[in-house]
């Protein structure tokens, strides 16, 4: 603050002349002796959880609660039924489908190498569309497909249909996460980031929950209604609250700063987002030709963030392959309502430490930190599992923490946000690829290490898992090591 000082020559008196301050900034007192007495303000208690800045206007403020509730929301919906759509087999698998298509093979990993496959093929040729195409036609379109191919796997009669369905259904799913995060990374800042984006990730965990709860209540209410079974209503009922979200999402998904028509932001907010991203140096999109893909592939980025995130998407079972469901239908002990319900608390922990670690990582600004933590968690439950004849409490306690590795995945994804912020077109081709990469590996490798007929047990399964965290910790802190280097390198360049 610049200020300058006054004499008076009659009473000695010193005055501080300052200049004019918001109502955010300092607060001022006077002293007993006349000097003006400068004060920090008073934190509120919510910075250590939400967004405070200082120095934001009330019009910033509001833009960015504004954002919150509109694209936040969407996307956090649209992903939520993305995954109760990808998490329904799981629960038909063990509530009857399993018996009724006589599945007594590995029919269930060809169901989830059918998805993977289809998943794989849409991601990067997705990436590219949205270059061209706005986000707000794209992602609404594909979503109202696959909502129609779910109510299809109502009227499935053997397992071959399943498989079928379910590669078109990965191919229009492929779309989402990758275009989420783009869109995400368009609008917030760093500081902001990371926060909407676990939250964003974190609807993931509400969607296997409520799939859990949802056909246990369908099994109790509604098995043999029509003539249909239970989990052949699952399906019918997940399309029918898809449906809406799709809709909803053509009017709510807001494009690009640079390009958007949402109804629900002025002309003066759009360009204030614009600001916003000029002002942390990320660029807006320009057109995809030859020189950018030389550009994104002459760079280190690409290939490290996709090694990255390969083994993040394969260092545990993932699909239909859930061990905790898969042990307590092998027990006998349980209900098909019970076996449905209790692996959701599996999801509370995910809910739980993804919006957590998002908090901090926004706030510390350290990425790698708190990825390694996810990471720790993640061996630690693959090690126990791995050894399976252990005390009953520390197997379960293993099973609880099972998805405590997920957040590491929507903060690796805000952290290549920022480390791609300077290229509009490498990072939107950089997220897909990372995506498209994880999934191409994971559309075979569940099949060799965590085959069906190994469960409940997974030992070779879960070996491999710990061998991956291993590799996981070693990778994130060589993309810390290699982006620390290029941020000196460039600070060096302007000195």
């Amino acid at each position: 603050m610049n200020a300058h000082n006054r004499q008076d020559a009659n009473d000695k008196t010193v005055y501080v002349e300052a200049e004019r301050v918001t109502d955010n900034d300092l607060s001022r007192d006077p002293s007993p002796q006349g000097h003006v007495i400068e004060q920090k303000p008073k934190v509120p208690w919510y910075s250590n959880i939400w967004d405070y800045d200082p120095g934001r206007s009330k019009e910033e403020a509001a833009f960015v609660q504004r954002l919150d509730i509109c694209v936040l929301t969407i996307l956090g919906l649209g992903y939520f039924i993305k995954n109760l759509d990808q998490t329904n087999i799981s629960n038909a698998y063990v509530s009857g489908m399993k018996e009724d298509l006589q599945m007594n093979s590995n029919e269930l990993n060809m169901i989830d190498v059918a998805w993977t496959c289809g998943y794989v093929v849409g991601q990067v040729p997705s990436q590219i569309v949205l270059t061209k195409v706005r986000p707000s036609i794209w992602i609404p379109s594909c979503e109202l497909l696959w909502t129609m191919l779910t109510f299809c796997l109502a009227a499935v009669s053997t397992s071959n249909h399943v498989i079928a369905i379910r590669f078109f259904v990965g191919l229009l799913e492929s779309i989402f996460y990758p275009a989420a995060h783009m869109i995400l990374g368009s609008w917030y800042k760093p500081s902001e980031l990371a926060k909407r984006a676990c939250i964003f990730h974190a609807s993931s965990a509400a969607a296997s929950m409520f799939s859990g709860y949802l056909q246990a209540g369908v099994y109790n209410g509604m098995n043999g209604l029509h003539g249909l079974p239970g989990w052949k209503w699952l399906f019918v009922m997940d399309g029918v609250i898809s449906l809406p979200i799709a809709i909803a999402g053509r009017f709510l998904i807001p494009d690009l700063p640079e390009n958007t028509r949402a109804f629900y932001l002025r002309k003066d907010q759009v360009e204030l987002a614009v600001k916003r991203m000029d002002d942390v140096g990320r660029a807006p999109r320009s057109r995809l030709g030859w020189s950018a893909w030389k550009r994104i592939f002459g760079r280190w980025h690409v290939y490290f963030l996709s090694v990255l995130y390969i083994i993040f998407i394969n260092a545990q079972p993932s699909g239909s392959i859930q061990p905790f469901t898969l042990w307590l239908k092998a027990t006998g002990k349980y209900s098909i309502e019970l076996i449905n319900v209790i692996p959701t608390s599996q999801s509370a922990v995910q809910l739980v430490l993804t919006v957590l670690f998002a908090i901090l990582s926004d706030r510390w600004r350290n990425r790698p930190a708190l990825m390694s933590v996810s990471t720790f968690w993640g061996f630690f439950t693959a090690v126990v599992l791995a050894v399976w004849t252990v005390p009953d409490g520390l197997k379960w306690f293993a099973f609880e923490m099972f998805r405590a590795y997920v957040p590491y995945g929507p903060i690796s994804m805000a952290w290549a946000n920022e480390i791609c912020s300077a290229d509009a077109e490498e990072r939107a081709i950089v997220l897909g690829i990372m995506n498209a990469l994880g999934y191409a590996v994971n559309a075979w490798l569940p099949y060799l290490i965590f085959p069906a007929v190994d469960a409940p047990e997974f030992h070779k399964g879960f070996v491999f898992s710990s061998v991956m965290f291993v590799a996981q910790g070693a990778i994130t802190w060589a993309v810390w090591f290699m982006h620390r280097r290029e941020l000196g390198l460039k600070a060096g360049a302007g000195g």
